[in-house]
């Protein structure tokens, strides 16, 4: 939701009276989602005569109701790796943002390793690799087309042996509608698993702000094939999106955990609640 959006409404409803249909299409166009969409406007229907300024408090008070308004910051395990596996569809900027969350951590100095899992994209193996290097980081790979679940269990292993603390694994892109691509997802899952049960103990979805409700639907695939515990959203900063993060929130219950706002490998930061709710509404 940019900050263009409180824009509008203003221009729209601060010399005449609101008009429901037109807030609601301008809501959901801000690709909150129809849920949060209805609460906004339950929550305005109750107020006598509402202005332009009305409907800007209701939903940052609503938005505020939904969203973590706290950091949830990625530790370290005391004694065994964490893993993170980083999924989602093609050219959402997965790899990237999983190099960028590689640098983020070593930033914070913590030791990481990757797994360059996406064995099925031409180069992917190549660009993760640059970014290894780039960012002076270990990564473990395997041969194009070779088994991914096979390839995350060697690489556990690697990474428990040289005490790293996180060991970020960068899947192949895939159709949230294709069954037999998510099926493959779980294997990985289950690989990890005989690791450590709890294992990938992250499973973060890259979503891109300007796919809008799309990138819902992606949350909702991912979600049930793997079971996410978060997301990372790119492109924040041109897009003029960002409702996605507040429709996910709200109908899966799974929050923003990083966002990317540029190419630069240091363009990239938790999700802050607070932050997102003071500039973006």
């Amino acid at each position: 939701m940019p900050i263009g959006f409180f824009k509008n409404i203003i221009q729209k409803f601060a010399a005449k009276p609101v008009d429901w249909d037109e807030l609601e299409e301008t809501l959901i166009r801000a690709d909150l989602g129809v849920p949060m969409t209805m609460k906004i406007l339950g929550s305005l229907r109750q107020r006598e005569k509402i202005t332009a300024n009305d409907v800007i408090e209701v939903t940052r008070d609503e938005v505020a109701r939904v969203l973590p308004l706290d950091r949830a910051d990625l530790r370290p395990f005391p004694n065994k790796p964490k893993v993170v596996m980083v999924v989602g569809v093609n050219g959402t900027g997965k790899t990237t943002s999983t190099a960028k969350l590689a640098h983020w951590l070593k930033s914070k100095r913590h030791s990481v390793m990757l797994c360059a899992a996406d064995t099925f994209r031409a180069a992917a193996i190549e660009q993760l690799g640059i970014w290894a290097e780039r960012i002076d980081v270990e990564m473990i790979k395997g041969q194009y087309n070779a088994d991914p679940a096979a390839l995350c269990y060697d690489a556990y292993v690697a990474a428990d042996k040289k005490n790293v603390e996180f060991l970020l694994c960068d899947t192949a892109g895939r159709l949230h509608t294709k069954s037999n691509l998510m099926a493959e997802l779980n294997k990985v899952k289950r690989t990890l698993a005989k690791h450590d049960e709890a294992a990938p103990h992250e499973s973060l979805l890259v979503v891109d702000a300007t796919t809008g409700s799309n990138a819902l639907a992606q949350a909702r695939e991912f979600h049930q094939a793997i079971g996410l515990t978060g997301v990372i959203v790119t492109k924040l900063d041109g897009s003029g999106k960002g409702g996605v993060v507040i429709a996910i929130q709200n109908e899966l219950g799974i929050p923003t955990r990083f966002i990317g706002t540029g190419e630069k490998i240091d363009q990239f930061a938790p999700f802050d609640g607070r932050a997102f709710i003071e500039q973006m509404l």
